[in-house]
């Protein structure tokens, strides 16, 4: 038993060794670099030796990242929801890639609000998040396919424990079901053209995901705007409890987030990337035990986060 270990052990360690080489010469473009785990991981790029393009949603935002890193870092402005903007983007990784191709392509734009119970939302509040987080991240893909095809190098999607099991309402688990789906089969799709696909499943990290303005704030929000009737039917003391529980959860999300962006960046730079990354031990120890339980049984489980409402049966 001792000897398997040992093996196991050391097949692990040796794929995690076993680098791509001529990394300084390679290009990779991240989508969302303002902050959080996109800005990271281009500094940790670059301090590898990386040639990065940095795709940030506002001016300040692509200022400060050049700024702050070096020559092999460029900035560029991008909005995964327009279609001219992606094809900006594309045109200029194009120019500067040229004929060797784009080594990496992640999409790590994304946003999580607003979010909630689903009959509290309107359609626009799930279009919102959905045409970020999953049709911006398509419609970055097939723009970007060519090049990456032509290095025969790596697509690396953010998706989520949310996008395993379900864990709150609104378009962000929708969302990363799909981005889910969307990788699983460009990644057997383009198996024989030498292209490999991760997808990236984080645990609760504490980032810019939800937003500048308070948590309780933002709920109360959706709570005022709901006809008088749906709030009876869920009684103020399940706003009450929901929202606190929400709070609870956020306080509890991990700062480091340097775990989950050396998972993207092993997905980028080793020679055997995995398929899926789970940083987080909630991510190994709860949302993936729970996606693999019978459905009855994650239903129960989850259903006593949940406050029972006023018109309860």
């Amino acid at each position: 038993m001792a000897a398997v270990s040992d093996l196991s052990f050391m097949y692990r360690w040796f794929k995690n060794c076993n680098l791509v080489r001529n990394l300084s010469d390679k290009y990779v473009f991240i989508t969302g670099c303002d902050s959080g785990f996109g800005n990271l991981l281009a500094r940790q790029l670059v301090d590898r030796g990386m040639r990065v393009l940095a795709a940030c949603f506002t001016e300040e935002g692509a200022q400060k990242l050049q700024q702050d890193t070096s020559y092999r870092l460029q900035t560029t402005l991008l909005d995964v929801t327009k279609t001219e903007s992606i094809k900006a983007a594309a045109q200029w990784v194009r120019d500067q890639v040229g004929e060797q191709g784009l080594w990496a392509l992640v999409n790590n734009a994304g946003v999580g609000l607003p979010s909630g119970p689903n009959e509290w939302l309107t359609k626009e509040d799930f279009v919102k998040v959905i045409n970020v987080n999953l049709v911006g991240l398509i419609e970055v893909t097939l723009h970007m396919l060519p090049m990456v095809k032509k290095a025969r190098g790596r697509v690396v999607n953010m998706s989520s424990c949310g996008g395993r099991v379900a864990v709150i309402g609104g378009g962000y688990c929708v969302s990363k079901f799909g981005v889910e789906a969307f990788s699983d089969s460009i990644r057997r799709e383009l198996h024989y053209f030498g292209v490999k696909v991760s997808i990236i499943e984080p645990g609760n990290y504490r980032t810019a995901i939800l937003g500048k303005e308070g948590l309780e704030k933002r709920m109360r929000k959706l709570w005022e705007r709901l006809p008088p009737e749906t709030r009876e039917s869920y009684g103020e003391e399940y706003f009450r409890i929901y929202t606190d529980n929400l709070k609870s959860t956020m306080q509890l999300a991990e700062p480091r987030i340097s775990e989950v962006t050396n998972s993207m960046e092993h997905a980028i730079v080793s020679r055997s990337p995995r398929i899926r990354y789970n940083p987080g031990l909630d991510a190994k120890l709860l949302y993936l035990p729970l996606a693999k339980f019978p459905t009855p049984v994650t239903d129960f489980i989850l259903s006593r986060y949940l406050p029972r409402p006023a018109d309860s049966v």
